[in-house]
């Protein structure tokens, strides 16, 4: 274990009146920010420590540290943190400890000999020093390991461990250099936001004002959120791990072992010193401090309790015979902070100015260093230099209760080392949003997922007695039943509710003005639709949404519901004074037709004229259908004729039961998101999240088109300079010669076994009946008909690039 440092060398310094950033918290993490922002010019930042630093979880963490995480860009945030701590050693003058050991993951099963052929894909476009290795090369590596419970390993040469501590320290120190300041035994204890925006945080040396406040609060973020009214949903949990006495195998080495994760038995293991330190999360994970972290714990454990853990302990000893002939030294239970799905929550908490948060980094010594670099260039530049979207604070809003928020952790914690399938569902904390068509929808046989806290339909069987899948990596028992959900939008008529849009409202004097810098497409007149992207000032992608003009000042955009916060936030940060904005999503619910029957359904159920000349392709209307008063658009994502019925959620049963009886007789049939998703790819259509996201330009995503290149617009420079260079990559699509399998995401696309590209989405496009992938590839395979490769779970299959759309390619069916 660690041992404590008191390195503090700030005793008696005077805390400053003002700063241009205060962090609350002297972790790993708020030490990494404040070393980042010293570095990268922001000299007046300060840092304030209740205790001493590293008094939280970062003191008895057990320093492991490795590359692989679900997100690509998170990993490679990991690799950067990792290659940060030889910088920070030589400027600070501390050591952290640091040993690059190199590092396996172990494979028991095919299952989970599986998930590493993706993880090794992925590894292969982002450059990360990933191989597999034979059981027998584990065995020589590591010779305490029994080689005969795996099938392979994966191995990373950049894996190893440190001391947490002296890391931490030495990123305190490293910040000194650079002109920050530190201050510990000085707890924020209120903090107060003045009417120009910035804060006046309190502490008992005095008041500091800051231009911008960041919460690194550790176990203590709750609290230190609260202090201002804002919930941050995530949970301090118990975990343990074991040092062992000496080892007479490692003794005799000279060598240090490398580190290992053992997936099917939910175990990490490294050396420490001469003997082992061996750690688990166990099944059934044990929330601490449901109620709050008091604010008097510090460098404090938790009583063991190894009956927890036994079950793990024996796979371990199993897998490891060496760690059954030796004592436990010692056994440390230690709160760590998690979040809802595991990952960080970092950025500009929506709805609040200036004031930032980096909490539930529960790998903060894997992970501290790149959400330093993040952090630093969002506050200082405006922007991360890399899509963050899975550590953003925004993926959660104000349905992330405290109560939802230990239930997720808790399974987030108990499911660390249990892969998620692609098509897989967690049970947990579901139920929390739905709407007043969730009952219906479930006896028809819906299947529902959770986004943005709300149910929504991924595909439909037979009854809820049928309503279930297996999770796995190849195709499922869905398959079939998304296949007729096709057919029938395709043939005659689909219904899929559609609340799980989002909504924002911009209206008043100055709304069109404003939404034509923000935006960087069209902005439409009253009564009609255009579809635009949003650019940030380095022109990447930040949002595609279409906008719907109810009148001269007033308007409603439609996009991902997943960033309906993060957009909420980007709308608000420019507003003007006299144009009001709302998130207004729970406010609309609504049903979208979809297929050639869907004009006659909509023409039973309102006395509205929607012929084809009385409302074209991309009009709206506000009118009455069903009996109710909608927001009507002529659009559809599903490449058909199409139309979004938008209603307040109170008219929405009644809404459902007229589609219902009209499309009796015209063979409708309800479809969930898997069809929606199956169509839109025989389109060529790209997803929020998925294909455009901030990783990418408008360019090399194909977005440009939707410019208005006539008018100034955020990032119009940065994409002006972009479109003259030309992009180095393009977003296409494949047709993927396969069977049984689909691409799933971040599998590698190859040619000559070279890396060219990775896939963004894909699955299986049941119309044509072919395999599609979505991705981006250098710009010199992006021609029609380049044959490559795409990796999937290890096997090469041939994939050819598609231009044009693979079903209606001129759009005639969509404006019919």
């Amino acid at each position: 274990m660690p041992e404590i440092q008191n390195n503090a060398d700030t005793g008696g310094k005077k805390l400053p009146s003002h700063a241009k950033a205060v962090i609350i918290g002297g972790g790993v993490v708020g030490c990494s920010i404040l070393f980042h922002l010293a570095k990268f010019g922001w000299k007046d930042v300060v840092l304030l420590e209740r205790d001493e630093l590293t008094s939280g979880s970062s003191w008895h963490a057990a320093g492991q540290i490795h590359t692989i995480s679900s997100d690509p860009n998170i990993s490679r945030l990991q690799s950067y943190t990792i290659d940060l701590y030889k910088e920070i050693e030589e400027l600070s003058g501390h050591s952290v400890g640091l040993h690059i050991t190199g590092g396996f993951y172990l494979a028991s099963n095919k299952t989970w000999y599986d998930y590493l052929k993706r993880e090794r894909s992925k590894a292969r476009y982002m450059g990360l020093h990933q191989e597999f290795i034979s059981p027998a090369e584990v065995a020589e590596r590591h010779p305490l390991i029994d080689p005969k419970h795996y099938l392979a390993a994966l191995w990373d040469d950049q894996d190893g461990d440190l001391d947490p501590s002296g890391a931490t320290y030495a990123f305190a120190k490293a910040a000194k250099v650079h002109g920050a300041q530190y201050f510990t035994h000085c707890a924020a204890t209120a903090t107060t936001q003045r009417a120009d925006g910035s804060w006046d945080v309190t502490t008992p040396k005095g008041v500091i004002n800051a231009e911008h406040i960041v919460n690194c609060g550790g176990l203590w973020a709750r609290e230190v959120g609260h202090m201002q009214g804002i919930n941050i949903p995530v949970q301090p949990m118990e975990h343990h791990y074991l040092i062992t006495e000496a080892i007479p195998e490692i003794a005799e080495r000279k060598e240090r072992l490398p580190c290992g994760i053992d997936y099917e038995a939910n175990i990490y293991f490294r050396q420490e010193r001469q003997g082992m330190l061996l750690g688990t999360y166990e099944p059934k994970g044990t929330p601490w401090k449901v109620e709050g972290t008091p604010w008097d714990f510090g460098h404090e454990l938790l009583q063991p309790d190894l009956e927890r853990i036994a079950d793990r302990l024996e796979l371990g000893f199993e897998r490891i015979p060496a760690l059954a002939n030796v004592g436990i030294k010692d056994a440390i239970n230690g709160p760590f902070t998690f979040g809802p799905d595991g990952n960080p929550m970092i950025g500009p908490v929506p709805g609040v100015k200036n004031y930032w948060c980096a909490v539930g980094v529960m790998a903060g010594f894997c992970q501290g260093g790149g959400v330093g670099l993040t952090m630093a260039e969002w506050m200082i530049d405006g922007e991360p230099s890399i899509d963050v979207w899975a550590m953003d604070v925004a993926r959660f809003g104000d349905w992330a209760s405290p109560d939802w928020g230990t239930v997720k952790s808790t399974e987030n914690y108990e499911r660390r080392f249990v892969m998620t399938f692609p098509n897989e569902t967690l049970p947990k904390g579901r139920l929390q949003k739905t709407t007043a068509l969730y009952d219906r929808l479930i006896a028809k046989g819906a299947v529902m997922d959770q986004g943005f806290g709300l149910e929504n339909a991924l595909w439909f069987a037979d009854g809820p007695d049928d309503a279930h899948e297996a999770p796995t990596f190849e195709r499922n028992r869905s398959f079939d039943y998304v296949a007729r959900e096709v057919k029938a939008v395709r043939e005659a008529v689909g219904a899929i509710e559609i609340a799980n849009f989002a909504k924002h409202e911009v209206k008043g004097p100055g709304a069109r003005a404003f939404l034509d810098t923000i935006l960087a497409g069209y902005v439409p007149k009253p009564g009609r639709l255009t579809l635009t992207p949003m650019l940030t000032e380095k022109g990447k992608l930040y949002g595609d949404l279409t906008v719907a003009c109810l009148g001269d000042e007033h308007f409603m955009l439609f996009g991902s519901g997943a960033m309906q916060e993060a957009h909420r936030r980007w709308f608000e940060a420019g507003l003007p004074e006299a144009v009001s904005y709302r998130n207004v999503s729970d406010d609309w619910h609504g049903i979208a037709l979809s297929g050639p029957k869907s004009r006659a359904l909509l023409q039973a159920i309102t006395r509205k004229d929607v012929s084809a000349e009385a409302f074209r392709f991309r009009d709206l209307d506000q009118t009455y259908v069903g009996g109710v008063p909608v927001i009507l658009n002529r659009i559809s994502f599903s490449g058909e004729l199409g139309y979004e019925i938008y209603c307040r959620p109170q008219y929405l049963l009644r809404l459902y039961e007229a589609v219902e009886e009209a499309g009796a007789d015209l063979g409708l049939r309800w479809y969930g998101a898997r069809a929606l998703m199956s169509m839109r790819l025989e389109k060529g259509w790209g997803a929020w999240t998925l294909d455009f996201r901030p990783d990418f330009d408008a360019v090399e995503s194909g977005m440009d088109a939707f410019i208005n290149w006539k008018k100034d617009f955020i990032g119009k420079n940065a994409a002006l300079a972009q479109r003259e260079a030309g992009p180095s990559r393009k977003l296409v699509s494949l047709v993927i010669d396969v069977d049984g399998i689909d691409v799933s995401g971040d599998e590698a696309i190859l040619q000559d076994g070279r890396a060219v590209g990775y896939v963004s989405s894909g699955g299986y496009a049941h119309h044509v009946g072919k395999s599609v992938a979505m991705g981006y590839v250098t710009t010199a395979q992006a021609a029609d008909g380049t044959v490559l490769e795409v990796e999937i779970l290890g096997q090469m299959y041939p994939a050819r690039v598609q231009v044009a759309p693979l079903y209606d390619a001129n759009g005639a069916n969509m404006r019919a």
